[in-house]
């Protein structure tokens, strides 16, 4: 998250008031991520009690993509997942405008993230993950996940020229290899539904070692559950500062996960492919905001190295993510 839109105090006052949130005493910017502009707002109510909210403008998202994750947030939240609730007007609009952009009111829950997770923090998050899954499936709306394969296409012509001879050789070859992959039966056969599609340990919330929610479902879409797991797993259980994977956090990710919506035969024998197709999207994505960045007030890009080493760790040793699976079964 981070802001490319400076919206006015008075700006952000006028549209909370309209939602019937309340006066607005604060609002600050949140610094982190690339793709919208957020802020924290605090508003005190008409007892006298404060409300937080974090209102987000959307920067790449178009106003006809957007009903999708909102009402998948607000599907989720009335189906009991701990999820940020979208706040309607008086005709029950989700979507807003602020600053001439689309926007969106949800509340802010408790709790912070858990940046060095632990087994502990791995089972919650991977018993939640397969409970938004079970729970999208009554979800009506669908649209594909917008950095899915034919983005990755699409994009990595390019970031090629950003790139020196190996590591160009080595994100062709990848590519190459997941589009064949997309083309296989085994891959035809995964279960799929709504997924998160961006679940790092940053878009997370705990307290002590609770689960209290799970949020920023902007670039959610209708992809395989196996591919959303797989993105949790590449973030949740590596080494950050070589990429490996962790066994003992891994395991206790799939374990928990399993025990709410078991993995199917087809799911097993992917998880391999799925494991390096979720770090070459990161990878993909990395170097597209690190080379092609837009301009923010608050605008940290992320290291395009780290998914990197991930995806050779990934390719170099596939087998590890079948023991993995087989140890938490």
């Amino acid at each position: 998250m981070a802001v490319f839109t400076e919206v006015s105090f008075d700006e952000a006052g006028a549209l909370l008031r309209r939602l019937r949130l309340g006066e607005l005493q604060e609002l600050r910017g949140i610094e982190g991520g690339i793709e919208n502009t957020n802020y924290f707002a605090t508003t005190r109510q008409e007892d006298g009690r404060r409300a937080e909210f974090v209102l987000t403008l959307f920067e790449r998202l178009t106003a006809a993509q957007l009903p999708f994750y909102l009402y998948l947030m607000k599907h989720l939240a009335l189906g009991g997942c701990p999820v940020p609730d979208p706040h309607g007007d008086a005709s029950g609009d989700l979507l807003h405008t602020v600053a001439g952009k689309p926007a969106a009111v949800v509340d802010r829950l408790r709790g912070a993230s858990q940046l060095a997770p632990q087994a502990v923090h791995c089972c919650a998050l991977g018993g939640a993950l397969a409970r938004l899954h079970l729970a999208g499936r009554g979800f009506d709306r669908n649209q594909p996940n917008l950095r899915g394969l034919p983005w990755w296409n699409e994009t990595v012509p390019l970031v090629l020229p950003y790139l020196e001879p190996e590591q160009a050789a080595l994100l062709r070859s990848e590519l190459a290899y997941q589009n064949h992959v997309a083309a296989s039966s085994a891959y035809a056969a995964l279960p799929r539904g709504p997924v998160h599609a961006d679940l790092f340990r940053d878009n997370a919330l705990f307290e002590g070692d609770e689960l209290t929610g799970v949020f920023d479902f902007y670039f959610a879409g209708v992809d395989t559950f196996l591919f959303d797991l797989a993105v949790a797993l590449n973030d949740w259980c590596v080494d950050l500062a070589t990429g490996r994977p962790d066994a003992g956090r891994s395991a206790a990710l799939l374990a928990a996960y399993e025990a709410v919506r078991p993995l199917e035969a087809a799911e097993r024998e992917l998880l391999p492919a799925m494991l390096r197709a979720g770090a070459l999207r990161f990878w993909i994505s990395r170097l597209w905001d690190f080379h092609l960045p837009r301009e923010a007030a608050l605008l940290k890009p992320h290291d395009p190295a780290h998914f990197e080493r991930i995806l050779r760790e990934r390719a170099r040793t596939p087998q590890d993510a079948a023991e993995l699976f087989f140890a938490a079964a």
